[in-house]
């Protein structure tokens, strides 16, 4: 067959020129080649109608489509994360690996996406987590005492819930609208193992408590048995059941708060009793441990125990001014003040630091007599004038006068200030009387108390008689935190001095900690051309587990996310294992520069209610117990805010 037997593409004339296709091909020929022809032509049809970015114009996948393949991915599974390769050992040349496909030197969004859904799934676990661990505690739901509590009205239905405007359940609410009292836990490894090993602690601390001295105030965690001080009277009242019960519950311990509260419940009744009590500690450990966990379980007993505590120190007020005396004996309700301080005057810290509770009682009872009492104490104080604009630390309570010229940012004067600030908050910002006390009162210390050494450290000195001691107590380490916190809520330039001022003495109170032998910080600490943040006195190098420098780690990690604080609290924590803690609990130390310090035997109920639970939040989310929405009483019971906080319970 010659070359002109086969089907030519075209066909050269004489001229060179094509000769027409349809005259040369066959029939059938013709009819394959449209064939052909017509499923090209709907194959291109096909593809234009079903990519759209052929539609759009665009000849190569955009960023958008495969975003959007990447939404469906995470419909279909939205826990479906894929992870990198491994680097092989051949991928290392010369100390740097080389990158593999997805691998990038900035952060990825799909990752930041993905930990974001983990933590909100976190969040949801431990929030249902906490309403089946409110259920447990209460012996019935708890329901809103008012509309407004809630937010929500209508008819309750079969499920429990209530059918409103909304039509979701009370459940729903109470997920989306309360507070975080439980869970809380951060999601870095390290820091979620530094919290287990705080509550660890407590678990030790409490468990040997109620081995030991079930229902007593105090432990002696090395002689095995109970411990009382003087400012509990004669009594068992359980000081550290009632102090550490908070704690108990926010870490999760339900069991041990189960059993702490049908103690209270069963045992801790005033009636018939003839002790003498201390009224600004009873207050403080008792009215403000019962009240705070009213607020986080809504169970009614705590309430009312609050209240029967409460009325119990009521004729301490009984006085020519108002002004409360330092000490009451509940069975026959005669009070005094102290022979020592200055002719038997009351003490600035003591009855200038009852408003938050007393307040917050009023509003959840309907009985507006603690309030009152609180009312009548800020009048007589805003008419004495004030020498040199300072609140000296004793006012006779018969005469209204202040007593000796001693002023403080610690012992004596400390929380009157912090009472101060918190009343303000604790108000949602409506008590603007106690707001300007506040500022007036920390421009005037500030500018009269604050000192630097010659090596840089910031401190509140003492006043006395006019001439400055400088000396500052353990217990005025809080300050930093209080400066700090009110600095957050204060307008320019206040903001910023406070905030920065309360950072320089958290500063010198870790400094203080450092420069002993066991890490921990001694009662006071003082400030000279030989010495700088060390205690002199022997009755001054003792460390009891007090709080107050832990406290202030607590509120500036909160306030500053500046990892130090939690450096400075985990410094903090293993100094206390190693040489606070024994077989039988915790203990406070004799002598903080000793290399093998002689231990005191007693643990302290605050050490449960205060050091552990601020160690705990300091290693915890940011929303557990949020500043926004709690105030700390000065024993660490968290008092919500009025207005702001669901948990409030207002009547």
């Amino acid at each position: 067959m010659g070359l002109e037997n086969i089907l030519p593409t075209y066909h050269r004339s004489p001229t060179k020129l094509p000769i027409s296709l349809n005259k040369l091909c066959r029939s059938k020929e013709r009819v394959l080649l449209g064939f052909v022809c017509f499923g090209l032509v709907v194959a291109c049809f096909g593809t234009v109608f079903f990519l759209p970015e052929l539609r759009t114009g665009i000849a190569l996948p955009s960023l958008n489509s495969v975003y959007k393949v990447y939404e469906h991915v995470q419909k279909v599974g939205p826990e479906f994360i894929l992870q990198l390769p491994p680097l092989a050992k051949d991928d290392i040349h010369e100390g740097k690996s080389q990158q593999h496909h997805g691998q990038i030197d900035k952060p990825d969004f799909h990752l930041l996406e993905d930990q974001a859904r983990l933590r909100a799934k976190i969040e949801t676990e431990e929030r249902l987590e906490l309403e089946q661990n409110q259920l447990k505690v209460l012996p019935k739901p708890m329901i809103p005492s008012s509309k407004s509590e809630t937010g929500v009205s209508g008819t309750t239905q079969p499920d429990g819930g209530i059918k409103g405007e909304s039509s979701v359940t009370v459940r729903d609410q109470l997920k989306n609208r309360l507070p975080m009292v439980q869970g809380g836990g951060d999601l870095e490894p390290d820091i979620r193992a530094k919290r287990e090993t705080v509550r660890k602690m407590m678990k030790h601390a409490w468990d040997n408590y109620a081995t030991y001295a079930w229902g007593k105030n105090e432990l002696r965690p090395i002689s095995h048995k109970g411990h009382s001080a003087s400012i509990f009277g004669s009594g068992n009242f359980g000081a550290s059941i009632v102090d550490g019960l908070d704690t108990l519950y926010i870490m999760g311990f339900m069991d041990e708060f189960k059993r702490g509260r049908d103690w209270v419940e069963e045992n801790l009744n005033l009636t018939g009793v003839s002790s003498e009590l201390s009224v600004f500690e009873t207050n403080i450990r008792f009215v403000g441990g019962l009240l705070s966990c009213f607020a986080i379980t809504g169970d009614s007993m705590f309430r009312e125990k609050a209240l029967h505590i409460a009325e119990k120190l009521l004729p301490a007020f009984n006085t020519l001014t108002g002004i409360p005396h330092a000490l009451i004996n509940i069975g026959t309700g005669t009070s005094k003040n102290y022979a020592w301080a200055s002719s038997g005057s009351s003490i600035l810290s003591e009855f200038g630091t009852m408003s938050l509770e007393f307040n917050y009682l009023s509003d959840v009872t309907g009985n507006p007599v603690f309030r009152q009492k609180i009312e009548q104490i800020i009048q007589v104080i805003k008419k004495q004038d004030r020498p040199d604009g300072l609140y000296p630390n004793y006012l006779n309570p018969k005469t209204g006068r202040w007593g000796q010229q001693h002023i403080s940012m610690g012992a004596l004067g400390d929380s009157f200030y912090e009472y101060l600030l918190k009343s303000w908050l604790q108000s949602a910002k409506t008590n603007d009387e106690a707001k300007q006390m506040y500022v007036d009162a920390m421009d005037t210390a500030v500018g009269k108390l604050i000192q630097k050494s010659n090596g840089g450290l910031t401190y509140f000195a003492e006043m006395k008689f006019n001439r400055l001691e400088h000396k500052m107590d353990h217990l005025a380490c809080f300050s930093g935190g209080m400066l700090a916190l009110g600095g957050t809520h204060l307008e320019e330039p206040l903001k910023s001095k406070h905030i920065e001022l309360g950072k320089a003495i958290t500063h010198t109170c870790h400094e203080s900690y450092d420069r002993s032998s066991t890490k921990l910080g001694p009662e006071a600490f003082r400030f000279s051309d030989a010495i700088e943040a060390k205690a002199l006195k022997s009755n001054e190098k003792y460390y009891i587990l007090r709080p107050e420098v832990i406290e202030s780690y607590f509120v500036l990690w909160r306030l500053t996310h500046d990892v130090r604080y939690r450096q400075w609290g985990w410094e903090a924590v293993q100094a206390l294992e190693k040489h606070c803690r024994v077989d039988g609990g915790y203990t406070g130390l004799k002598n903080v520069y000793s290399d093998e310090p002689t231990q005191d035997d007693v643990q302290q109920s605050f050490f449960l209610a205060e050091t552990l639970k601020y160690l705990y939040l300091l290693f915890s989310d940011d929303e557990l117990i949020s500043l926004d929405e709690w105030v700390f009483n000065t024993e660490a019971h968290p008092l919500p805010i009025k207005k702001v906080n669901p948990l409030y319970r207002g009547i």
